[in-house]
């Protein structure tokens, strides 16, 4: 591949079509790495974080759309407004979501 000069841009391409994150790339000297980093938003290691599964499905959910909301959050897992809030401040605080910084209505979140 490298020798078409596609080699980056290649690998680049294959990890998004997997749904794995982009590699990073190194480069130290003469030196050149090539960093794959494998998907950590599997129920297996969500859990493994002690997640419930209304959590897991929601980090899923936001895996899958780009984004949650609260109303979102509710329709998902059938649950009380303060429930959703008190779940997804957890998600925050173990910086699994980040926080869109709008308040209110048009609040959303998304994968840290």
């Amino acid at each position: 591949m490298e020798s078409w000069g596609r080699g980056i841009s290649k690998m680049t391409e294959l990890c998004s079509a997997g749904g794995l994150p982009e590699p990073s790339y190194l480069v130290e000297g003469s030196d050149f790495w090539v960093v794959f980093k494998k998907d950590i938003y599997n129920a297996e290691y969500l859990e493994a974080l002690g997640l419930n599964n209304r959590q897991v499905n929601a980090v899923l959910f936001a895996r899958e759309k780009g984004k949650i909301t609260n109303s979102d959050y509710q329709v998902l897992t059938g649950i009380f407004r303060e429930t959703a809030t008190r779940d997804i401040k957890e998600l925050i605080d173990k910086k699994l979501f980040k926080s869109s910084g709008i308040r209110g209505a048009g609040a959303y979140y998304t994968l840290n």
